[in-house]
C-alpha cells in the first residue's frame, strides 16, 4: 500500500470515528454545538476589539456581555406578549378545529351535488384519515420534544453550560485554529488552508446572512399578520421567520398555517387572500432583494442541498443534526467541488488532455 492510499485510509477512518462519536454522544452535545456556533458567530467582533489593543479575555467578556444583554432585552420585551398569545392559541385551538371542520363540511356540501355518493364517502374518509394522521404526528413530535427528563436536561444544559463553553471557545479561538493547523499534513498544508478558507467564507456568508434574512422576514410577517388582524400574528410571524432558515419550505409552511388559521378565524375568503398576497410579497422580496443582498451567490449552497442536509442530519441525529446540518453541508460542498476540480484535471476524466487545477 503506497503513501497516498495509507493517507486515504487514515482520513476515511478518522471521519468514520468522528461520525460514530457524534452518533453515540448526540444526547450531550447540544450545549457544545450551540457554544461553538456562538463563538464562531462572535469571533470577528472580538478580533476587531483586539485590533483596538484590548486583551482577548476582555474583548470576549465585552462581546459576550453585549450578546447576552441583547438576548435578555429581546426576551424581556417579547416574552410576556408571546406567552400570552401562545396561551390564547392553545385555549382557542379546539374552537379553530371546529371552525375548520365546519368549513370542510360546507365544502363537502358543495361537492356533494357533483360527486357520486360512493366517491363522496371515500373523499370524506380520506380527508378524515389524513387530518388524523397529521394531528397525531404533530402530537407525537410535541410530546417527544416537550416531555421527559432528557428535554429538561437539554434545556438546563443550554442555559448553564452553553455560556461557559462559548466563553472558553471564544477566548481561545485563535489558539484552537492555530493548534489544528499545526496538526495538518505538511505536504498538503497550503491546499488544506485554502479549502478551510473557502469553508469559513461559505459558513460565515450563509449563517450570518441567513440569520439576518430570518430576522427581517420574521418582523415583516409578524407586523403584516398583526395589521391584517390575524390572531396570534406576532407568534406566527416570528415562527415563520425561524422556518425561513429552511429555503422555500419555511415560507410555504408559514403561508399554509396562516391561511388555514385565517379561514378558521374569519370564515370567508377575503382575509385569507390578503394573507396569501402578503406571503407572495414576502417570498418575492426574499428571493429577489433580501437574500441576494445579505447572503449572495458566493456561498455556493444550493437550496436543495440545504433542504436535503437538514432532513438527512435531522433523521440521523435528531435536533442536534438540524443544528450541524448547514456547517456539514458547507464542508461537504467545498470538498466535493475540490474533488470535482481534481477529477476534471486528472487522466481519469480525459487521458489525452489534462486541465490545470484551479
Amino acid at each position: 500500500m503506497n503513501h497516498t492510499w495509507r493517507q486515504g485510509v487514515f482520513w476515511v477512518s478518522l471521519l468514520a470515528l468522528f461520525v460514530l462519536a457524534i452518533h453515540l454522544l448526540s444526547s450531550i452535545l447540544l450545549p457544545f454545538v450551540a457554544g461553538a456556533a456562538i463563538a464562531f458567530f462572535l469571533d470577528p467582533m472580538v478580533d476587531r476589539l483586539e485590533k483596538l489593543h484590548l486583551s482577548r479575555v476582555l474583548g470576549t467578556l465585552i462581546v459576550l456581555a453585549a450578546f447576552t444583554l441583547i438576548i435578555a432585552l429581546f426576551l424581556l420585551l417579547l416574552a410576556p406578549l408571546l406567552e400570552a398569545q401562545v396561551t390564547q392559541l392553545v385555549s382557542r385551538f379546539p374552537t379553530y378545529l371546529q371552525a375548520g371542520r365546519a368549513q370542510l363540511d360546507h365544502l363537502f356540501e358543495l361537492l356533494q351535488d357533483r360527486l357520486a355518493p360512493d366517491d363522496m364517502q371515500k373523499l370524506r374518509d380520506a380527508a378524515g384519515a389524513k387530518i388524523a394522521d397529521v394531528l397525531g404526528g404533530a402530537g407525537q413530535v410535541l410530546t417527544g420534544v416537550l416531555s421527559g427528563g432528557a428535554a429538561v436536561a437539554n434545556v438546563l444544559s443550554l442555559i448553564f453550560i452553553t455560556p461557559i463553553v462559548s466563553f472558553f471557545l471564544l477566548r481561545d479561538w485563535d489558539l484552537i485554529v492555530a493548534t489544528i493547523d499545526s496538526w495538518m499534513p505538511r505536504q498538503h498544508l497550503q491546499t488544506i488552508r485554502e479549502q478551510a478558507r473557502l469553508i469559513d467564507e461559505t459558513l460565515s456568508g450563509f449563517i450570518r446572512g441567513q440569520a439576518s434574512v430570518c430576522a427581517l422576514l420574521g418582523l415583516f410577517y409578524a407586523a403584516g399578520l398583526t395589521v391584517l388582524g390575524l390572531d396570534f400574528g406576532l407568534v406566527i410571524g416570528l415562527m415563520v421567520g425561524l422556518l425561513i432558515f429552511i429555503p422555500f419550505l419555511g415560507g410555504l409552511t408559514g403561508a399554509a398555517l396562516s391561511v388555514a388559521l385565517a379561514f378558521a378565524q374569519f370564515g370567508d375568503w377575503h382575509k385569507p387572500l390578503y394573507i396569501a398576497i402578503l406571503f407572495i410579497i414576502g417570498q418575492t422580496l426574499e428571493g429577489n432583494v433580501i437574500t441576494p443582498k445579505l447572503v449572495g451567490d458566493r456561498v455556493n449552497l444550493h437550496p436543495v442541498w440545504i433542504i436535503f442536509s437538514l432532513l438527512a442530519f435531522g433523521a440521523l441525529f435528531g435536533f442536534l443534526g438540524v443544528l450541524i446540518a448547514v456547517p456539514f453541508a458547507a464542508v461537504l460542498g467545498v470538498l466535493l467541488r475540490f474533488a470535482l476540480r481534481r477529477y476534471l484535471a486528472s487522466p481519469l476524466y480525459d487521458p489525452e488532455h489534462v486541465a490545470p487545477v484551479e
